[in-house]
């Protein structure tokens, strides 16, 4: 494969979130690999642009020669049906959907019938599409009517870590890794945790809190609300080594997300042998093995509060569920492994199949 492929993203691709460094990881073990990858920003207003927003990706999109494949991150494909349709019938489109657009906690209902609408209309014009998991790709088929035999299944690879070493404290040193907004689930957590003052616990929350700033918002009023900020620490967006580092201090991973298109960060935990509490919300109950985890229903703040009390309180059931982790770290797929699935899906969508 000599031809250049085109990866198109919305923003910054330096941007510290799950869909970000999927696609910033992928592109680098493709280059690794030898398939050349030009990379394409757009402007940072999907899925929701402006008509200058929309003009950008007119342009981008023309500068892809004919015949060659544009891989389109999801959170700009859904939002373009229109340039996908016209664009389509000269070049090779493969949608890389990380979770459909409509899904995100919080939205409006009119804009998220929109989104459907758009985004199931967009994915009708693509040669191929790539999902980070299998409960994505079944939405895709049930919900937005897309045939299977246009459809890979490309779960992100996961790095070897070392195993962490905890707090060392008395208490329970928690971490929760995910950028603040309405589907990550935060402020259900904080509410959650405020019914646990009797045990020895921290919360850390790393990510970014820029995104959804009317969210980051609420989340501080609900600490201070609830007495908190001595015990909860709010970093925002850090560099690996930083959150490196958490990991390798926390004592239990927390995860109340809504809902997870793959939750990368959940399988970092793994990786480092940690404990998890976590939402069972789209994929993450894939993600996380069974005996790694007490996974509860999303939104369910008695049944969240009850799994935290029961792990924060129990070290013994803490070693447990770290056992289990560590037993099953060896099955993450790396990131090579994932490279080469979508390579092989790349192929088939310059093959036109």
């Amino acid at each position: 494969m000599h031809r250049p492929i085109h990866f198109i993203l919305p923003g910054d691709p330096e941007t510290r979130t799950g869909g970000y460094l999927y696609d910033a990881r992928l592109i680098r073990e493709l280059r690794q690999a030898g398939i050349p990858v030009e990379l394409h920003c757009l402007p940072d207003r999907f899925p929701l642009p402006d008509a200058g927003a929309l003009d950008a990706a007119e342009s981008c999109l023309a500068t892809v020669p004919d015949c060659a494949v544009a891989v389109i991150d999801g959170l700009a494909y859904g939002a373009m049906p229109e340039l996908a349709a016209r664009h389509g019938r000269r070049i090779s489109i493969l949608a890389l959907v990380h979770h459909p657009l409509a899904v995100e906690t919080g939205l409006d209902p009119g804009i998220r019938s929109r989104l459907f609408r758009s985004e199931r209309l967009a994915l009708s014009h693509a040669c191929r599409i790539v999902t980070t998991s299998r409960p994505t790709a079944d939405a895709l088929i049930r919900d937005y009517g897309v045939s299977p035999e246009r459809l890979d299944v490309v779960p992100p690879g996961t790095d070897p870590a070392p195993l962490t070493r905890g707090s060392g404290g008395g208490g329970c040193a928690m971490l929760a890794v995910g950028t603040i907004t309405p589907r990550k689930g935060h402020l259900l957590l904080i509410e959650a945790l405020a019914g646990l003052g009797d045990l020895p616990w921290t919360l850390a929350c790393v990510g970014s809190l820029d995104r959804s700033p009317e969210t980051a918002r609420a989340l501080r009023e609900a600490i201070e609300r609830h007495q908190l900020s001595d015990r909860v620490t709010l970093t925002g967006e850090i560099g690996e080594e930083e959150l490196n580092a958490f990991y390798g201090r926390a004592d239990l991973f927390v995860s109340t997300s809504f809902y997870e298109g793959y939750g990368m960060a959940l399988a970092e935990a793994v990786a480092r042998g940690l404990p998890i509490v976590a939402t069972s919300g789209g994929a993450a109950a894939e993600t996380v093995p069974k005996q790694a985890a007490i996974m509860v229903a999303p939104g369910d703040e008695e049944a969240l509060r009850a799994a935290l009390r029961q792990a924060v309180g129990n070290a013994e059931k803490r070693r447990r569920l770290a056992a289990g982790a560590i037993a099953a770290r060896r099955e993450l797929p790396s990131w090579a492994e994932a490279a080469a699935v979508f390579a092989r899906a790349i192929r088939a969508a310059a093959d036109g199949a």
